[in-house]
């Protein structure tokens, strides 16, 4: 296969040929071979495909919010071509029985994956470390989704247990002492969009980031442990995180919306780590922007509309993310807000070289033929009806998004879309690959 007349995120203009699964040649003016599939990418911009460090495949366990099908076609259609799913399933991933679990689930995966692995009070690290894990965590440091929180010896223990074997911590850094209790007592209103989910804010305090990820990064560098803090949801959760020498991501939500949209969103809105202020994601944005942050990841965690159509307090905390990260990336870079090169790195350098993924991320010769290819001019309104997610609906309703119209995984077409004339998308016309995601360990 070759990609002709590509623009890269540097401004370069190549041709980029594909042989087997791999980049063979990046180069200009490359003559076409005979009976090679071509491709012209005149006015397209062609990325890596995004590494989604932090997602909630939701399998085993809880199928009936989203399976590994339908969340690798919704990655594939968001130009996401490698997933990286967090241990709160059910059973949770802690031991090489659990493992092995979800690894029959992740075997219908349509996209390139790794499974993390998990700590709970009776997890077992002997067998665990015999699996071809991604990463251990997220350790939870507070309840959230699937009740992993665990207490600070035992995170302790696990990020020891983790760096003899040089094991990456991903860590869901809030300390549970520091919320606000008292906002229990208040009346939250309504169910679903009714519900005022700034209580939810009150309730999981900023300083409760700020403090865990202060303490996660001491027992890091106690243990002589490697910390990447996941969802850094404020400035000083960020800043606590490069002065302790931990890595960090911030997911799409935190970077754009804030408690101003709660009023819209009620419980839809409700996650872990909750939305902050407009000025602290103002600031979580420039952090993103100047390179502070290491890497966008979505944390996406699907629940259908029944689960969210609830009360505040018992509405389960996430939301999807998984196909709209990327677009929502490029629409910020297509107005001027980020560069092309800051999108890529922040989706696909980056996640690959903190999760040394050293085949992934990079349009290079002898890397994966993982490859986005989209119209940067094309901005679309992005649509829960339309994404490909178990979950219909999306946080991001009506906003703009640039999305891909060709995904290759490893040289094979794993997702396309070929745009048609009607403003309202009606007649653009798609198709999936029948692509084999694998596991990036084994």
């Amino acid at each position: 296969m070759l990609i002709t007349t590509a623009e890269l995120a540097d401004g370069r203009t190549v041709d980029v040929r594909i042989s087997g699964e791999q980049i063979e040649t990046v180069d200009a003016d490359l003559a076409a071979e005979p009976d090679e599939t071509v491709i012209d990418a005149d006015g397209k911009l062609l990325l890596p495909g995004a590494i989604d460090a932090h997602v909630h495949f939701r399998e085993p366990g809880y199928s009936h919010k989203e399976t590994w099908g339908t969340a690798t076609k919704s990655a594939a259609a968001g130009g996401v071509t490698t997933v990286v799913d967090m241990p709160n399933t059910n059973p949770p991933t802690t031991s090489a029985a659990n493992f092995d679990a979800k690894a029959e689930y992740a075997s219908h995966a349509r996209v390139d994956y790794g499974i993390n692995g998990g700590v709970t009070g009776d997890w077992d690290p002997d067998s665990l470390f015999e699996q071809p894990i991604c990463a251990l965590g997220e350790v939870f440091l507070a309840d959230s989704t699937g009740d992993m929180g665990v207490s600070l010896d035992l995170f302790a223990d696990a990020v020891e247990a983790a760096a003899d074997v040089d094991l990456t911590v991903t860590v869901h850094a809030e300390d549970e002492t520091l919320f606000d209790e008292s906002t229990r007592e208040a009346d939250a209103g309504g169910v679903g969009r009714e519900a005022n989910a700034e209580l939810w804010s009150a309730y999981r305090t900023a300083e409760a980031e700020k403090a865990a990820v202060e303490r996660a990064t001491e027992v890091g560098q106690e243990a002589g442990g490697t910390i990447h803090i996941a969802h850094t949801s404020t400035p000083e959760g960020i800043d606590a995180a490069v002065e302790g020498g931990a890595t960090c991501e911030v997911c799409p939500h935190h970077l754009y919306l804030s408690r101003d949209d709660l009023a819209d969103l009620g419980t839809y809105g409700r996650m872990n780590p909750p939305l902050r202020s407009e000025k602290r994601r103002k600031a979580v944005f420039e952090r993103v922007a100047d390179g502070t942050v290491d890497m966008i990841a979505t944390d996406h965690a699907p629940h259908t509309r029944e689960e969210k159509e609830t009360s505040l307090w018992e509405a389960p905390s996430g939301v999807p993310g998984v196909e709209t990260m990327v677009p929502l990336l490029l629409e910020s870079a297509r107005q001027g807000e980020l560069s092309y090169e800051r999108v890529e790195e922040l989706v696909a350098h980056n996640p690959a070289e903190i999760f040394d993924l050293d085949s992934k991320g990079r349009i290079e010769e002898g890397y994966d033929a993982d490859l986005v290819l989209v119209d940067p001019d094309e901005a679309r309104e992005i649509r829960g009806a339309d994404t490909h997610t178990n979950c219909d609906w999306t946080p991001f309703e009506g906003r703009l998004g640039v999305f891909p119209e060709l995904t290759l995984l490893r040289g094979e077409v794993a997702y396309e879309r070929t745009p048609g004339e009607n403003a309202d998308r009606s007649s653009d016309a798609e198709q999936f690959g029948e692509t084999d995601g694998r596991n990036v360990r084994v």
